[in-house]
């Protein structure tokens, strides 16, 4: 599987995860905890994705994830620690 010649088929969230099944058959999940952003989502905001061949987004929270990041561990910007 190369992040450069594989494709995203669909994407859908499931069980607080989000389940990325590529053209290969290959499938990714990650939790949304691991994202504040999608984190804070209500179960219809995060199953409102919307799929390119490059990325998702979506919509109701302002998210943009790239499947090339999302095979490579980056799930969006880490939670910031304030002191």
């Amino acid at each position: 599987m190369s992040p450069l010649t594989d494709r995203a088929q669909s994407v859908a969230h499931w069980n607080g995860m989000i389940v990325l099944t590529l053209r290969s058959g290959s499938e990714v999940r990650f939790p949304v905890a691991l994202n504040p952003r999608l984190a804070r989502g209500t179960p219809q905001e995060l199953a409102n994705i919307e799929l390119s061949p490059f990325g998702l987004h979506w919509p109701d929270l302002d998210e943009d994830l790239s499947i090339r990041g999302i095979l490579a561990g980056d799930y969006g910007q880490p939670a910031t620690v304030r002191l």
